[in-house]
């Protein structure tokens, strides 16, 4: 429980997060995500309720000793108006390292973020994703057991938000480290997770992994969540049990299940196969469409195609690059009846 003053910010939140893993804390701007993460950096005190760090109890006596076993980089990290490496090297600088180690560890944290060569580089000459990464080199270098980040890609170019993900990822996998990770990109919140948390107005309203939460698609997640490919429609059931839902626009899809009446559902951008050419398949929608909008997530690409109603549509880019796709591209959309899901 978190008060300030008459104000709820937390409500009876509890979490266990086991080591090594990444856990992702989702929901929007207020929802208490900044807080949590604060009292799990032991920067702000609970005002009511326990925490426990490696079995260990946290209380006053040893609080400062957990608080060195974890870093948080901020959405808005204050930098010094020095060069980078002087930013990198100065928690290890206070903790008394010696300077070849600090050489050497500012190095392995560079080339981590995609900053090597940078050391000499004034940080306020930089942009606002190369800043983004010192500050996050600045934390990996401390080599903490947790890593808390909030909002690590806010406001991002592509290619930096690709890179923290990226490193995310990897340091996770290669050290170990626990990383939790809060954020309102629900993109970024099913390719980094291990563990999803849904906090909503203070209280936690579901834990899971990413494919359980987005499968259920709960009202409380669609609250605030801008879930691609929700569609509204009136639906009615065929003869072979599955339904076909009119969504406007002359589209009709089929749902694998029994509906009728106004319903709403949607489709993953994962689920969609796309291709230049009808193919020949089970699945029971095929639509033609055009592209009217790229977005290039590093390894990712996200298309949104008109084919009556817009459908957003993931694929690899290396896919993209090979189909030789680009705006105003003719384009198949073809997906499973038991790929749409109700809401």
């Amino acid at each position: 429980m978190k008060n300030y003053g008459d104000v709820v910010a937390l409500d009876n939140v509890s979490l266990k997060i086991r080591s090594g893993e990444i856990l992702t804390v989702i929901g929007p701007n207020g929802a208490g995500k900044t807080t949590l993460l604060r009292i799990m950096a032991f920067i702000e005190r609970p005002t009511r309720g326990e925490m426990f760090f490696g079995g260990e109890k946290v209380d006053e006596e040893n609080r400062d000793r957990f608080r060195l076993r974890s870093t948080l980089v901020f959405q808005r990290t204050a930098l010094f108006n020095a060069d980078v490496y002087n930013n990198v090297s100065y928690g290890l600088k206070i903790r008394g390292f010696p300077k070849h180690e600090i050489d050497e560890k500012v190095g392995e944290v560079l080339e981590l973020v995609k900053l090597d060569g940078y050391e000499g580089r004034l940080v306020k000459k930089l942009s606002g994703g190369e800043q983004q990464r010192v500050s996050l080199a600045r934390a990996l270098a401390l080599d903490t057991d947790l890593l808390l980040l909030d909002e690590p890609t806010a406001n991002l170019d592509p290619r930096s938000a690709s890179i923290i993900e990226d490193t995310i990822s990897r340091v996770n996998r290669d050290y170990g480290t626990t990383i939790v990770v809060a954020t309102h990109n629900m993109f970024q919140a099913k390719t980094i997770s291990g563990i999803l948390a849904l906090l909503l107005g203070g209280r936690l309203v579901e834990v899971g992994s990413p494919d359980e939460i987005f499968e259920r698609a709960s009202k409380e997640l669609l609250s605030f969540a801008r879930v691609e490919n929700l569609f509204s429609g009136d639906a009615s059931i065929v003869d072979d049990g599955n339904s076909v839902i009119d969504i406007g626009g002359g589209v009709k899809i089929e749902a694998a299940s029994a509906l009728s009446g106004r319903v709403s559902v949607y489709v993953r951008p994962e689920d969609i196969i796309l291709s230049k050419r009808s193919i020949s398949s089970s699945a029971r929608n095929t639509f033609t469409g055009s592209i009217v909008e790229v977005s290039d997530l590093g390894s990712i690409v996200k298309l949104r195609i008109d084919a009556g109603r817009e459908f957003v549509v993931q694929i690899t880019k290396r896919s993209f690059v090979e189909m030789g796709l680009n705006l105003s591209s003719k384009v198949y959309l073809t997906f499973k009846a038991s790929s749409v899901r109700t809401v």
